[in-house]
C-alpha cells in the first residue's frame, strides 16, 4: 500500500490537518457561543459560516495562480498563522464584546487564510509523486478530514470547561493589569492555539522554496503548427457544467449540512462535548471513505462511484433528524462517509482539465466546492428558521439523491 514519504508532502498535510481543526471548530464555537453569552438565530450562525467559507472560496483560484509561479511557501504558512489568530480573535472579540458583528468580522477572516492553504497543499500533494498523484491527493484531503473529525471533538471538550458566570480582568491572568476583562474558562481554547503556532515554522520550512516543475504559461503550437496556451488549454466545456452542477446539489449535503448538525442535537439537549463528538464522527466518516472511493475510482468507473457515494446517503440525511443516541451517530457516521466519499474524485478530475496548472485547477475546483457549502449553510439556516431544522435536512437528503444521478454525466476520463 503506497504511502507518501517525504517531507513536502507532510507539511502540507499537516498544514491541511491544523486548517481544518481551526476551520470545523467555528460551527461548534457559535454553537455553545449562542447558548451562552452571545445568541444568534440560525440564519445569523449560517450567515457567519457561510460568509467565511466565500471569503475562502473566493481567494483560493488567486493564491493557486501564484502558488502555480513560486511553490506557495509563504502564501500556505501565512495562511495558516493567519487562521490560527483570526480564530482566536473571533472567540476573544465574542466573550469580551458579546456583539456579534464584532465577532463576526475576525470570524470571516478565518476563510482567506483557509483559502491560501488549500491550492498550495494540493498541489504539492499532487506533485509529490507523479505516478501517484491521484492517491497522494486522497491523502491529503484524509488529513483535512482527519483536522476537520478532530476539531469540533477537541473544541466542545475544551468548552464543556468553561463557565460563562465568571469574568475577571484579563490583566490578572496575563500578569498585568489593566487590559479589560475576560472569560478565564475559556482559556483552553486559546492555548489550542498557541499551541499550534509552532508547526507554521515546520510547513514553512517543508514547502519548497519554489515548485519542482514550474508551470508553462507560455504557448506552444499543436500538430498543425497553430499558437496554443498550454497551461489552460481545455478540450470541452462540457465536464466543467456536469461538475459545476453536481457540486451545486452536493454543497447542500456536504459541507453544506454538517455545519447545522451541532445546532440540530443541542435543541435536542446534548452537551458540546456529545454535539461535537457526532459532527467529528461524520467528519471521520469522510476522512476515510476518501481514500476508500478514491481507489475505487481508479479500479472502476468513477461515475458509478460518484452516483453510489451520493444516492445511498440521502436516506441517512433523511433519518439523522428523527433519531437520538447511538442510532443517530451511526447515521452521521453512514451520512459523513458517503456523501464525503467523492471530494477527492471531484478535485482530481479537476486537475486532470487543466494538468499544467494544478495550483490554479485545486483553488478554483475547492473554492467552488466550499463557496456552494457556504451557500448552502446559509439556505440551510434561512430555511430552517421557517420550517424548522429536521424537515430541512430531509430536504438536504433529495438535493444529496440528484447530485448523485448528476454523477453519471461525469467523463470516464478526461481523454475519453
Amino acid at each position: 500500500m503506497y504511502i507518501p514519504r517525504k517531507r513536502k508532502f507532510w507539511s502540507v498535510g499537516v498544514a491541511h490537518l491544523t486548517n481544518d481543526i481551526f476551520m470545523s471548530a467555528g460551527i461548534v464555537i457559535l454553537t455553545f457561543l449562542s447558548a451562552t453569552v452571545l445568541p444568534m438565530s440560525n440564519t445569523q450562525i449560517g450567515f457567519a459560516i457561510s460568509a467565511k467559507q466565500i471569503a475562502g472560496a473566493i481567494t483560493q483560484p488567486f493564491f493557486g495562480l501564484r502558488a502555480d509561479k513560486t511553490g506557495g511557501r509563504a502564501i500556505g504558512a501565512g495562511g495558516l498563522l493567519w487562521v490560527i489568530i483570526t480564530f482566536a480573535l473571533s472567540v476573544f472579540m465574542a466573550v469580551v464584546t458579546k456583539n456579534y458583528w464584532a465577532m463576526l468580522i475576525p470570524f470571516i477572516l478565518q476563510g482567506i487564510g483557509s483559502g491560501a492553504v488549500h491550492p498550495v497543499g494540493a498541489l504539492h500533494a499532487a506533485e509529490t509523486n507523479e505516478e501517484r498523484s491521484a492517491t497522494s491527493t486522497a491523502y491529503f484531503f484524509l488529513m483535512g478530514q482527519l483536522g476537520l473529525a478532530l476539531g469540533p471533538t477537541v473544541v466542545g471538550l475544551l468548552l464543556d470547561r468553561a463557565n460563562v458566570g465568571s469574568l475577571i480582568p484579563l490583566g490578572n491572568w496575563l500578569g498585568f493589569p489593566g487590559a479589560g476583562l475576560f472569560n478565564p474558562n475559556f482559556t483552553p481554547v486559546f492555548w489550542l492555539c498557541l499551541v499550534a503556532v509552532p508547526i507554521v515554522g515546520f510547513v514553512f520550512t517543508g514547502i519548497p522554496k519554489s515548485r519542482e516543475r514550474a508551470i508553462d504559461t507560455g504557448t506552444s503550437t499543436d500538430e498543425d503548427g497553430k499558437t496554443k496556451n498550454s497551461a489552460f488549454e481545455i478540450v470541452s466545456w462540457t465536464p466543467f457544467f456536469v461538475i459545476g452542477a453536481m457540486v451545486i446539489l452536493r454543497g447542500l449535503a456536504q459541507p453544506g449540512s454538517v455545519n447545522f448538525i451541532p445546532v440540530l442535537f443541542e435543541q435536542k439537549g446534548w452537551s458540546a462535548a456529545e454535539y461535537g463528538a457526532i459532527t467529528s464522527s461524520f467528519w471521520i466518516a469522510s476522512a476515510i471513505s476518501g481514500v476508500v472511493f478514491g481507489n475505487l475510482a481508479d479500479k472502476y468507473d468513477r461515475r458509478y462511484v460518484v452516483m453510489a457515494s451520493m444516492v445511498l446517503s440521502a436516506p441517512a440525511f433523511f433519518l439523522l433528524p428523527l433519531l437520538d443516541g447511538a442510532a443517530a451517530f451511526v447515521l452521521a457516521i453512514i451520512a459523513g462517509g458517503l456523501s464525503g466519499g467523492s471530494h477527492s474524485i471531484i478535485v482530481v478530475l479537476a486537475q486532470e482539465l487543466i494538468p499544467d496548472s494544478k495550483g490554479f485547477a485545486s483553488g478554483a475546483i475547492l473554492g467552488f466546492i466550499f463557496g456552494t457549502g457556504a451557500l448552502g449553510s446559509l439556505a440551510i439556516g434561512i430555511i430552517s428558521d421557517s420550517i424548522g431544522l429536521s424537515v430541512t435536512f430531509q430536504f438536504v437528503s433529495i438535493a444529496a439523491a440528484l447530485a448523485g444521478i448528476l454523477g453519471l454525466f461525469l467523463p470516464k476520463r478526461v481523454a475519453d
